[in-house]
Formats: C-alpha cells, sequence, structure tokens
C-alpha cells in the first residue's frame, strides 16, 4: 500500500462480513495495521474474538450495527463451495449462504445514519463457466452450470448496495494460495507424500492468487474511487492444471506421477469436481493491470514457495 492508501484508510469505519475466514482474517488484521477501525459480522462470534485483533468489535447480530454506519463494508460472506457434494439442498445453503446473507446485509445498511461509500463484495472467476482455451476478462458473458448461476445471483443481489449510492466492487475470485488453508492445504498431503499429480487431462486452466495480493487487492478497491463492477481477482499468468501440479511437486521435491482421472474425480465430488476441478478457468485480470496494480506473486512458483 501507498502513503496515500495509508492515510485513506486511517480512521476509516469498515464493516467485514466473513472475517474469520482464510481470507477475512488476514484482511481484518491488515486494516487494523492500516489504522482502520474494523467490524466484523459473523455468526460464530467467541471463535471469531480468538483470531482477530483485540480492537476489532465482534458482531453476531446485525441490529447491533453502529446505527452512525460505516465507510466501508468488505462482504466476504458465504459457504465453503467444496466442502459437500453439490444436493440439491446443498445447492440451496450455498446460495442462500450468499444472496440471502447480502440481501439481509443491505436491509440493515439502508437503517444506518450513513451508507458506506463503497462496497467490495465477493463472487468468483466461476462466473464464466468453463472457458476452455480462451481468456475471459471482465467484459466476458456469464457461462454456465451451477458455479456460474451461483455467482450471477450473488453479484445480482450486491447490486442494491449500487443502487443506494455505493461504489460497488465485485470481486472475482480465483483458486487463492497461502499457508494454512484454501484449495492448496487439500493437496499438499499427497503431494508431500508423492502421490500428487494432475487432474483430468491436466489441460484445463487454472486462474491462481497470492492471498497476500489478494488482500492487498481488496485494500486497492477501497481507496482506488475509479474502479467499480466486477474485478477477476487472480495473478496476470493463469496456468494449466498440468503446469500446476508440475510446479507444486517441484517445490515440495516430490514426483508428479499419480494423475486422478476425470471419472474418479466425478465419482468422489459429483458436479462440483465437474465445473471446479474438471473444467478450464482461464481468466484475465483486465481492470487490475489497466490500473497498475502491483503484484508481490505474478509467478506461480515463487507463490507457491511461499504457501508451502
Amino acid at each position: 500500500m501507498s502513503t496515500l492508501q495509508t492515510d485513506t484508510l486511517r480512521g476509516q469505519s469498515v464493516l467485514v462480513t466473513g472475517g474469520s475466514g482464510f481470507i477475512g482474517a488476514e484482511l481484518v488484521r491488515q486494516l487494523v495495521e492500516l489504522g482502520a477501525l474494523v467490524t466484523v459480522q459473523t455468526r460464530y462470534p467467541k471463535l471469531t474474538r480468538g483470531k482477530l485483533p483485540a480492537s476489532v468489535v465482534v458482531l453476531e447480530d446485525l441490529l447491533r450495527l453502529n446505527p452512525s454506519g460505516y465507510d466501508a463494508v468488505v462482504n466476504l460472506a458465504g459457504a465453503p463451495i467444496m466442502d459437500e457434494r453439490w444436493s440439491k439442498k446443498r445447492q440451496a445453503e450455498l446460495l442462500a449462504s450468499r444472496v440471502d446473507t447480502t440481501e439481509l446485509l443491505l436491509e440493515h445498511l439502508r437503517n444506518l445514519n450513513k451508507f458506506p461509500e463503497v462496497v467490495v463484495s465477493g463472487s468468483a472467476i466461476g462466473f464464466y463457466g468453463d472457458t476452455g482455451n480462451s481468456a475471459a476478462d471482465e467484459t466476458a458473458a456469464g457461462g454456465e452450470g451451477f458455479a456460474a448461476q451461483l455467482c450471477r445471483s450473488w453479484e445480482a443481489s450486491a447490486q442494491g448496495f449500487a443502487a443506494e449510492g455505493a461504489r460497488l466492487c465485485l470481486l472475482r475470485t480465483g483458486v487463492v494460495l497461502a499457508n494454512g488453508g484454501g484449495a492448496l492445504q487439500r493437496m499438499l498431503t499427497p503431494f508431500k507424500l508423492g502421490l500428487g499429480g494432475p487432474i483430468g487431462s491436466g489441460k484445463q486452466w487454472m486462474s491462481w492468487i497470492h492471498r497476500n495480493d489478494l488482500v492487498r487487492m481488496i485494500l486497492w478497491l477501497l481507496v482506488d474511487g475509479e474502479v467499480r463492477g466486477p474485478v477477476n481477482a487472480v495473478a496476470p499468468e493463469p496456468v494449466t492444471n498440468k503446469m500446476f501440479t508440475r510446479t507444486l511437486a517441484e517445490v515440495l521435491n516430490r514426483p508428479c506421477f499419480f494423475p486422478m482421472p476425470a471419472a474418479a474425480v466425478r465419482l468422489l465430488f459429483g458436479q462440483a469436481g465437474q465445473e471446479l476441478l474438471l473444467a478450464s478457468n482461464r481468466v484475465n485480470p483486465s481492470v487490475a493491470l489497466s490500473r497498475q496494480f502491483s503484484y508481490q506473486f505474478s509467478v506461480l512458483d515463487e507463490a507457491l514457495i511461499a504457501s508451502v
């Protein structure tokens, strides 16, 4: 962050939903370091309290929001998308945890004395569906499948913030890399045991970002008044799954001989496996690059070295 950006956030009141998660907790920590006055709304206040700096206000009930309002909101709440197979019940839960939560948040913010000037609301590159070998930027249309539908519905629910006058940024996040969580954490054990390998054909594209860059991108969106609308939160160099798994194996100094056949992926994960593991997500961060956003990790091997 530049000095200007640091000064801009100092003393600002920021409300974060999903603030105890893999991404949110790191965001909150950095906001506090930059001098922001942070409130976290969570369904698990006791668990959340222990993860965050002492100055953070932790609330469970939206009725307890500060009646004075907030300068900015970062809306990251949402149930984990890969924790269960996508039964009809689970799909409804995933939608509710994003759409219903966002609509409820909007309703409560409308009742405060001040509506936030900027809202950064979560989404994902699943919005684009299977892109094949073509690269999608923020101008691309939405794709097919449940993941794309979920992202479209989530983004649609957030449009109410813009209707109230906030500068709305829709954060379409790729695969997030860092220590201690996310998709990478699930991959490490088989790779460390020498049992890792490509998924399916390995030709499908993966768009990734290191958590440090993702948090820095959220902070940038909070202060750059020229940016609104969808923003692809990915590094500038997507890779194929084969390239990703080979690089991970090299970083861990392990072999990469054991591919997971597409049939096994579908058997284990169902529709989620097809859309999130076998589909191609080749996405470009055109908005970030056009605003000269500076990445700490633009190359995969450096990002993985910092993450394992």
